[in-house]
C-alpha cells in the first residue's frame, strides 16, 4: 500500500504558487483606472488574479524593485539572527545607501529593514554574499526563485537593481512576486513598517529609518512593498493596501505620478473585484455524504459571479482499493474524500479538498506559524501536495 504523507490533508492549494493552476486575468469588461506608467499591473494577493494590466508582460528595467525578490530569497535561505558582515564589495556601494562601515556586523533581520526601508544598496551586496557566498551565487538563487514562481519574463543580474543589461522584468511577474512574497510574515512584517531603529556598533547613536514608501501615509489601509529608481529605470513603485480583509498590490514602472495612479489603481481594485465567498468551510456538498475541507473566496465584478462555476471530482479510497476490498483500519488519506475544482470562465483558478462527513478535516498551515523560511515552507507544502494529488486524487 502506498504511503501517503500527511501533508496531503492541508487545505486549499494557493493559487499563485502552482504552476498547474492557471493565473487568471480581469477580462477588459470594466474600464481600467488610467495611468501614467510604461507598464502597470494590478493583482489581488489572496488568490493571485491579476486584475489589471496595461503592457504587463513589457520587458522593462525594474530598479530596486529587483529587493523584493532580494528580500525574500535571503528570508528564505538564511536566518534572521545571523549576523551579516559588510565587505569591501558591498562597502559604499554606488547608489542609495545605509552607510555602513566596512567589516560592520547586523543582524540579517535589521539590514533587511534597512534593504526596504532605506533601500540600502550596501545592505542588498552584503546580504547577497553572506546568502549566497557571492553575489554571483545569490543571483543564482534569485533566477532559481523567479523560475520556480512562474515569472517568464524575468533575470536578475544582481541584489540591488543598479542597471545592467539583463536584468529586467515585467509589471505582471513583480505583481506576482509581491503576490508571493507578501503572504510570509516576516516580508509581510518588514515592508509594513514605517520607522524603524537598529544598533550601531561603531556610534553612539542608533540606525533610524524612515520608510521612503509615502504610500503607507497617503492611502488608506497601504502596508507595503518598494520605491525604485534609477536614472534608465525612471520611477518604479510596488504598494499594497487591505481593506475588508482583501489586499491588494500595485505595480508601475516608469511612472512620473506613480503615488496618485497607485491610489488610483488600488481604488478600483477594491471597488470592482472584491473577494466573494464561493464557498464556506465544512460546507455540507449537496446530494453526497462529503463536505468542504475548508472556504474559497475569489476576487469577482459583479458581472462575473455567474461564471465561476465547481466541479466536483471523488475518489474511491486508495486504503480500500489497494487492498483488494479488504477494510483497513488506518485510511492514509485521513478522511481525503476528492475536491471541488473553481472555474471561471472554464479555466481552472483554485481547488479546494472535499473531506467525508465525520472524519477529521486538519486545519491549513498558516504562514504566521512558520519558520524563519515563513512561505519557503509553505512552498515546499505544496511541492508536496501537487504530488500527493497527482497520485490520489488523479481521475
Amino acid at each position: 500500500m502506498r504511503k501517503i504523507t500527511k501533508v496531503i490533508a492541508c487545505m486549499l492549494i494557493p493559487v499563485f504558487l502552482l504552476s498547474s493552476l492557471g493565473v487568471t486575468q480581469a477580462q477588459a469588461t470594466i474600464q481600467g483606472p488610467s495611468t501614467h506608467a510604461q507598464s502597470a499591473a494590478l493583482i489581488d494577493v489572496t488568490s493571485g488574479r491579476i486584475l489589471y494590466s496595461k503592457d504587463g508582460d513589457k520587458e522593462l528595467r525594474i530598479a530596486s524593485l529587483t529587493k523584493i525578490m532580494t528580500a525574500i530569497v535571503a528570508i528564505e535561505h538564511s536566518k534572521l539572527d545571523d549576523k551579516v558582515k559588510v565587505s569591501p564589495t558591498a562597502f559604499a556601494k554606488e547608489g542609495s545607501s545605509l552607510y555602513l562601515k566596512l567589516g560592520e556586523e547586523m543582524t540579517l533581520e535589521n539590514m533587511l529593514y534597512g534593504l526596504m526601508l532605506r533601500s540600502g544598496n550596501d545592505a542588498a551586496s552584503a546580504i547577497a554574499e553572506h546568502v549566497g557566498g557571492s553575489e554571483e551565487g545569490f543571483v543564482l538563487l534569485m533566477n532559481k526563485k523567479a523560475e520556480q514562481i512562474g515569472l517568464t519574463h524575468s533575470h536578475f543580474m544582481n541584489p540591488h537593481g543598479l542597471d545592467a543589461e539583463g536584468h529586467y522584468s515585467t509589471a505582471n511577474d513583480l505583481a506576482r512576486l509581491t503576490a508571493y512574497a507578501l503572504h510570509n510574515p516576516v516580508f509581510k512584517r518588514i515592508v509594513a513598517t514605517e520607522d524603524k531603529s537598529a544598533p550601531n556598533p561603531n556610534e553612539s547613536w542608533e540606525y533610524s529609518w524612515h520608510n521612503k514608501n509615502k504610500m503607507l501615509r497617503m492611502y488608506e489601509g497601504a502596508d507595503g512593498v518598494k520605491t525604485g529608481y534609477t536614472k534608465k529605470a525612471f520611477r518604479c513603485l510596488v504598494s499594497s493596501a487591505t481593506r475588508n480583509g482583501q489586499q491588494l498590490a500595485a505595480v508601475t514602472l516608469n511612472d512620473g505620478n506613480d503615488w496618485n495612479d497607485h491610489a488610483r489603481m488600488l481604488d478600483f481594485g477594491f471597488e470592482y473585484f472584491p473577494l466573494v465567498e464561493v464557498a464556506k468551510q465544512e460546507q455540507p456538498v449537496q446530494n453526497t455524504d462529503v463536505v468542504t475541507g475548508r472556504g474559497f473566496w475569489y476576487p469577482l465584478a459583479k458581472s462575473e459571479e455567474g461564471s465561476l462555476t465547481k466541479k466536483l471530482i471523488l475518489h474511491e479510497s486508495r486504503a480500500q482499493s489497494e487492498t483488494d476490498g479488504k477494510e483497513q483500519s488506518t485510511d492514509p488519506s485521513f478522511g481525503l474524500a476528492g475536491r471541488i475544482d473553481m472555474q471561471l470562465d472554464g479555466k481552472l483558478v483554485g481547488s479546494i479538498p472535499v473531506y467525508r462527513k465525520g472524519s477529521y478535516i486538519p486545519p491549513e498551515p498558516k504562514t504566521e506559524d512558520a519558520t524563519l523560511g515563513g512561505i519557503g515552507d509553505v512552498s515546499s507544502w505544496a511541492t508536496a501536495w501537487r504530488a500527493v494529488l497527482s497520485h490520489l486524487l488523479s481521475p
